[in-house]
């Protein structure tokens, strides 16, 4: 039985990845529920993060969002039986590959996948899924009648977070990066038959460079500013060194800070975000407040970790199933990949070339 495992053996150097040959699993423990996979989604792996908290190893599982069928569970499991089709994710020091065939995962990090729901789309929506809900509902509390800006809305974070704030009553505007993007987001629409409203009220297409977004954020709410901003990386300062085309479409650190409404929240995910002195008076201003959007943020807090399994991380998941189930969401899937090309797709993802989801199915 193979799996999927990242190697990096120096600093700098480009990861490779290898398919190793496993030892039979080792005997279930208590907690523990046998899973033979059926999808498994592919996401960027920081190894910066991982050795900062000194789970750097040789060789890497790859996969943590999977969904698949029980084969056997431990005896102390209380949530699962043979035959439950499930869907999960692994935890951060996981040392199980989610591209394997068979894998052991502790009944706390699984939730029931509905019938309605293909394994591709349940493996493909959980990692967006919960850092929506982190964003929109954590760190902000999305609700009725705010205005929300998601910045490249046509990403698979960006489509997931643009349903949820829709869903919950709230106003959406949207960068788009390209025309497709620009097509793709002015094409969504809820799941209610016979509603012809798309889902963003407002699509600002970037791709040019000649469109002010703040400008435009500010029209579109009437001078009184957007309450809830989620960015796709900011420009800090105004010459950047990079010089990629995706570097020169992100918006200065300032044009969040003026699009801000009075008690707006700016959700980041700029690890190295800089604020100047008169960066933080104009949001002092405005009483408005920046929170940073870490995928990891729970796995991350010990003291956290069983209010996250428990209270958070459970009703999350089976909630992201329920709005997979009645078509509220709908992730912005690439075509099922075969575990043959994984190597590959996984090397695209860690380059962050891939504009979807990208899945492997069994």
């Amino acid at each position: 039985m193979k799996a999927l495992y990242c190697q990096q053996n120096s600093p700098g150097e480009e990861m490779t990845f290898v398919f190793q040959e496993r030892e039979n699993l080792p005997p279930t423990r208590d907690h523990d529920v046998k899973v033979q996979v059926r999808a498994c989604a592919l996401s960027w792996i920081d190894t910066k993060l991982l050795s900062e908290i000194k789970l750097e190893k040789e060789l890497l599982p790859v996969g943590r969002e999977i969904s698949g069928v029980v084969l056997e569970v431990g005896r102390k499991v209380t949530f699962f039986q043979p035959d439950d089709e499930v869907v999960g994710i692994l935890p951060l020091d996981s040392e199980e590959s989610g591209l394997c065939e068979v894998i052991l995962v502790h009944e706390h990090y699984l939730v029931r996948k509905p019938e309605k729901v293909c394994w591709v789309e349940a493996a493909g929506a959980v990692r967006d899924g919960v850092r929506a809900y982190t964003a929109l509902h954590y760190l902000s509390q999305v609700s009725p009648g705010k205005t929300v800006l998601v910045m490249d809305g046509a990403s698979p974070f960006g489509t997931i977070a643009i349903q949820l704030a829709q869903h919950r009553g709230a106003k959406v505007i949207s960068t788009a990066y390209s025309l497709e993007d620009k097509q793709y987001l002015e094409r969504l629409r809820p799941p209610v038959e016979g509603i012809r409203q798309p889902l963003v009220a407002r699509v600002i297409d970037v791709s040019n460079g000649k469109i002010d977004v703040a400008e435009s954020c500010l029209e579109e709410t009437g001078g009184l500013g957007v309450d809830i901003v989620l960015d796709a990386g900011v420009k800090l300062y105004s010459a950047e060194d990079e010089s990629t085309s995706k570097s020169q479409l992100l918006p200065h650190k300032h044009d969040i800070i003026t699009l801000l409404g009075v008690g707006g929240h700016w959700i980041t995910t700029e690890k190295s975000l800089q604020l100047d002195p008169p960066d933080s008076h104009s949001l002092f201003l405005k009483g408005a407040t920046v929170s940073f959007l870490n995928d990891e943020i729970w796995n991350l807090s010990n003291i956290q970790q069983g209010k996250y399994l428990y209270i958070l991380l459970i009703p999350i998941l089976e909630d992201i199933m329920e709005k997979l189930s009645s078509s509220i969401f709908r992730p912005q899937l690439d075509e099922p990949i075969p575990l043959y090309e994984a190597k590959v797709s996984m090397e695209i993802v860690q380059k962050n070339q891939a504009r979807k989801r990208q899945v492997i199915q069994f």
